[in-house]
């Protein structure tokens, strides 16, 4: 047997998308359901633990009521519920678009963080975290 005949057909865009799109309907998936089961009604998701036991509101906090606001359309209330949760979703957006395009196109992609991009995201996420809980940071409560 050759090299040539050991081949396998080149996989057509979609299959190259297989995927990027079933990452897609998986977040698609999870805030439909965020979006049909509001978070601001008691008794369907769990408390915060850390808010819970502490008082203290965790990065996370408000999450889940931002992501419901953000599918009903509503940003201003998103970014009061959560503007970091809300960074992080625009830039999954941009991160996948960017993987899916490249997919489709049969481009390898790759996302290298060095450590200057690590530390700086934890900076940005402790500052956040350290400002909502402050009295001046009221207005990153959730």
């Amino acid at each position: 047997m050759t090299a040539e005949t050991t081949r396998t057909a080149p996989a057509g865009p979609l299959r190259r998308a297989a995927v990027p799109l079933g990452i897609l309907a998986g977040v698609a998936a999870a805030f439909a359901y965020v979006g049909a089961v509001d978070p601001n009604e008691t008794g369907h998701y769990p408390a915060c633990p850390l808010l819970s036991a502490t008082g203290v509101y965790c990065p996370g906090c408000g999450g889940l009521r931002s992501a419901h606001a953000l599918v009903h359309g509503d940003l201003g209330a998103a970014l009061g519920a959560n503007a970091l949760a809300v960074a992080g979703y625009a830039l999954f957006a941009v991160v996948w678009a960017v993987w899916a395009g490249r997919a489709v196109r049969g481009r390898p992609f790759g996302l290298s963080l060095g450590r200057v991009h690590l530390w700086t995201l934890g900076a940005v996420v402790l500052a956040f975290t350290v400002v909502r809980n402050l009295p001046l940071g009221g207005f990153l409560h959730p």
